[in-house]
């Protein structure tokens, strides 16, 4: 097994087999937890590579790239491991979130805003899995076929992700970076 260098770039591994850096996720794992998880297809990730940078973060790149990189960035962070619990980031939740079927939280409009500006809430209607929720909401609500602001109708709007929950003991605890948070009340 070689060190891992946390100012580098390394392309993950496809399998357990092919790993060479102790501790490091594989493709395969990465992969698996998404759909396990958050029941995003696999193919959704065919197009795409996962890289480790420090310990433990993992990134995603839409294409193609040798290893090791010395770069500051590539592609976007997706996902947190080498810890207990795996957390995906609110980025990628954002981007990938609407394929998930399966850990998906939806939130009500003064849920939503609580949610978006970073507090802590009780929701006891939560019957799935305690850990890491996707959080969503679904925009352009209004009742159907009323004016909307700007005097055109409404529909039901499409389900969008927010952000990363934690759900523990009945409360929704809102994963939202500090610098992402907003206040939707105005």
């Amino acid at each position: 097994m070689s060190d891992n260098d946390g100012q580098r770039f390394d392309r993950l591994p496809a399998t357990e087999a092919e790993r060479d850096v102790e501790g490091r996720a594989t493709r395969e794992e990465v992969v698996d937890y998404f759909a396990d998880r958050f029941g995003i297809p696999s193919e959704t990730f065919d197009d795409y590579t996962f890289w480790e940078k420090g310990a433990g973060k993992i990134w995603l790149y839409g294409g193609e790239a040798s290893t090791p990189l010395e770069i500051e960035a590539i592609g976007m962070t997706c996902l947190r491991t080498r810890q207990e619990h795996w957390k995906p980031t609110t980025d990628f939740v954002q981007r990938f979130g609407r394929a998930a079927t399966d850990c998906v939280i939806d939130v009500e409009p003064a849920e939503a805003r609580r949610f978006a500006a970073g507090e802590d809430q009780e929701i006891e209607r939560w019957d799935g899995d305690w850990g890491y929720l996707i959080a969503a909401h679904d925009v352009g609500v209004g009742p159907t076929d009323q004016p909307g602001g700007d005097g055109e109708p409404v529909d039901r709007g499409e389900r969008e992700p927010i952000g990363v929950g934690l759900y523990v003991h009945g409360e929704l605890r809102s994963m939202v970076p500090k610098g992402r948070q907003r206040d939707l009340e105005s």
